[in-house]
């Protein structure tokens, strides 16, 4: 059901910049966009103009350093100079004729949590403290001659932006990063004016705020981004929410009383979130985070200061963004990944198809899990973000009738690809009911926003109208009966069951199952399998108050051959020892009773633990039975999804889209 939302749509203003809805774009790093000399690509262009095109009304741009001399970076990271102006100018050119501004983020450096592989030399800091990648290596304090220094190169810097036609700046002082460590006492020790009280620590935002200001006048806006509380017990070990902790960061006292101090300095707008690189799941929140999570900072903020607070923290869900604005708790709200699954999310509320957006997962397999890995930007569930060109799907000259077995993800994915080319599309499904791995993988509280992107699936699926079959198993002989074009076979994996003694036993379970059937589950619980849904599966059944334990083969959990964000990894982690989860590694079951589980430990012992249910996640193996049955029989035909390879949810999507797309 659609609602008539007003304040998302109303104008705002920053400083004397007119922005023409309340949606802004949240700065987000754009790997894979950029030139190899670290300067805006045409996918760059096209990356901003589509979240133009969609209705946001202020784009906050990737990070940009100021120099690069004092903090040494290896080439290929954003670097403001001269050269900046023609691409910067494209993108502000083309994004203002859709009314929309835009606002370059600036950043002083990462500081200690530089990876050591991106620097030329020693890592630098506020003060000589650890590195976080590695904490052996120890970065040198920067000096006070370079702090001065580098507090005039964010005076050209933001001439160069300017000159490019760049509406405003955001001051990149979140996350830990090298603002953040001159502003936090945890990692300033400096006995100059840059460091000791407060005020002294902001003295290096305060610097460069007053450069660019005298620089460009103090009509240019300039606003702050910065978390009011840090959520870490010390270095590298982060707090849960509700957690009961001694904040050894900043905690939200100091948080506001910097806010006033910002807003006294002259300041225009403040960005707030929490947490730092030691807290990641904060500052980047995972889908064990509730929409919304980081909305008391920016509400606390607004208590304190006048000038306008813009909210940030999985806010793409139209409702609790709404409500935010309503309730006075933020003048705006910030975007990144809805902004990455969904394009248009504004245009789409202007319009009354809030059903259509498209949700985001909260998985950051697609987005700052491969930036991670050095891989471009995109999304796992909308494979043309970061490549909006050459991915856009279009109308094909010829309609052909094309056939899709199996309702999972890959299938439902490649059915809505398919009919949006123009395909005459037929989906059978051999369950009553369209979803595959969504329907148990969305029934742990923390992963509801699967169960969306079902709903969704099914109400793009019907305004497609796409032709679907329930309760009807795919078989050659219905194939040939249909007569299709083009087959494309999404029959999913199984799961692998170990060939051990007792693997029959009645105790035993895939996680599927129990998933589907927790009433069935005992209270000393043995999941076999450390990989994500082991993890996972483990982590909803302890908060049930059942006791778990998770064996698992390899010497840590989480470290299969899919990788895990960082921040998911760092949160899913805590969580299963919050709830008391023991965990097991190095372990290999080798038989199974009907009241415990054998196993032989990393140094080869033999050892049992008592269990009522044993819980299988051991991984699935692809189902291949169809397709290989009409392998030479049918000459359009293709495999995809965990049919093809057993992987996630954006494996699946991917495959999908690539061979739908191109039909």
């Amino acid at each position: 059901m659609s609602w008539n939302i007003k304040k998302i749509l109303t104008p705002v203003e920053i400083g004397k910049v007119k922005i023409k809805n309340r949606v802004a774009m949240a700065p987000m790093a754009i790997r894979g966009l950029l030139e190899p000399n670290g300067i805006p690509g045409p996918r760059a262009i096209d990356f901003y103009l589509e979240r133009a095109r969609g209705g946001v009304g202020l784009i906050i741009t990737t990070l940009f350093k100021v120099e690069n001399e004092i903090e040494s970076l290896m080439p290929g990271l954003p670097i403001v100079s001269p050269d900046l102006i023609p691409p910067l100018t494209e993108i502000a050119e083309t994004i203002h004729a859709f009314d929309v501004k835009i606002f370059c983020q600036l950043t002083a450096g990462f500081g200690r949590v530089a990876r050591p592989a991106i620097l030329r030399r020693q890592p630098v800091s506020a003060s000589a403290i650890p590195n976080y990648w590695q904490p052996e290596i120890l970065c040198r304090a920067i000096t006070k001659e370079e702090v001065e220094r580098l507090v005039k190169c964010f005076g050209t810097a933001a001439q160069i932006l300017a000159t490019a036609g760049i509406d405003g700046i955001e001051l990149h002082g979140h996350e830990g990063y090298l603002f953040d460590q001159f502003t936090t006492a945890i990692w300033n020790k400096r006995e100059d004016r840059y460091g000791g009280s407060l005020l002294e620590r902001l003295r290096l935002p305060v610097e460069v705020l007053n450069e660019i200001k005298s620089t460009l006048g103090k009509d240019f806006p300039v606003q702050y981004r910065f978390g009011l509380k840090h959520y870490i017990k010390g270095l590298r070990v982060a707090a849960l929410p509700g957690e009961n902790f001694t904040e050894a960061g900043r905690d939200i006292p100091e948080g506001l009383e910097m806010a006033r101090e910002l807003e006294r300095a002259g300041f225009d707008a403040l960005h707030v979130n929490a947490g730092c690189y030691d807290s990641w799941y904060w500052a980047a929140p995972p889908i064990y985070q509730e929409h919304g999570c980081l909305v008391r900072m920016a509400d606390e903020v607004k208590k304190v200061v006048k000038i306008p607070v813009i909210a940030v923290g999985r806010l793409e869900i139209p409702e609790v963004a709404e409500k935010i604005l309503e309730e006075g708790q933020a003048d705006l709200i910030a975007l990144g990944r809805g902004l990455l699954t969904d394009p248009f999310w504004v245009r789409k509320i202007e319009d009354g198809l809030d059903r259509k957006i498209r949700p985001c997962i909260g998985c950051y397999d697609g987005c700052l899990g491969r930036v991670g890995q050095r891989k471009p930007l995109s999304c796992a569930v909308n494979p043309a973000a970061g490549r909006e060109r050459s991915y856009a799907l279009k109308k094909v000259e010829k309609s052909k009738r094309t056939l899709v077995i199996g309702g999972g993800v890959a299938g439902m994915e490649a059915a809505r690809t398919a009919a949006i080319g123009g395909h005459q599309v037929t989906l059978y499904e051999k369950k009553e009911v369209l979803g595959g791995c969504l329907i148990p993988g969305s029934v742990p509280s923390f992963k509801k926003d699967l169960f969306n992107l079902l709903k969704w699936y099914e109400s793009e699926l019907e305004d497609l109208q796409v032709e679907i079959h329930l309760g009807v198993e795919g078989t050659p002989t219905l194939i040939e009966q249909v007569k299709a074009d083009v087959v494309l076979v999404a029959t999913g994996g199984r799961p692998i069951v170990p060939k051990i003694p007792g693997i029959g036993e009645k105790i035993v379970a895939t996680a599927s199952e129990i998933l589907l059937r927790p009433k069935q589950v005992g209270e000393r619980v043995v999941i076999v399998g450390g990989g994500l849904v082991g993890c996972e599966t483990a982590l909803w059944l302890a908060q049930k108050g059942k006791k778990v334990t998770i064996v698992e083969m390899l010497e840590d959990l989480l470290m299969g051959k899919i990788p895990t964000p960082h921040m998911n990894r760092l949160m899913l982690l805590d969580l299963l020892r919050h709830y008391h989860v023991e965990c097991i590694t190095g372990g290999r079951l080798t038989a199974i009773t009907p009241s415990a589980v054998l196993y032989k430990s990393k140094i080869n012992e033999e050892s049992n633990l008592k269990a009522d249910t044993v819980v299988l996640a051991t991984g699935q193996e692809p189902d291949q039975t169809l397709f290989k049955a009409l392998v030479g029989r049918k000459s359009d035909l293709y495999l995809i999804g965990d049919a093809r390879e057993a992987r996630n949810i954006m494996g699946a999507v991917w495959d999908a889209y690539e061979v739908a797309r191109a039909v």
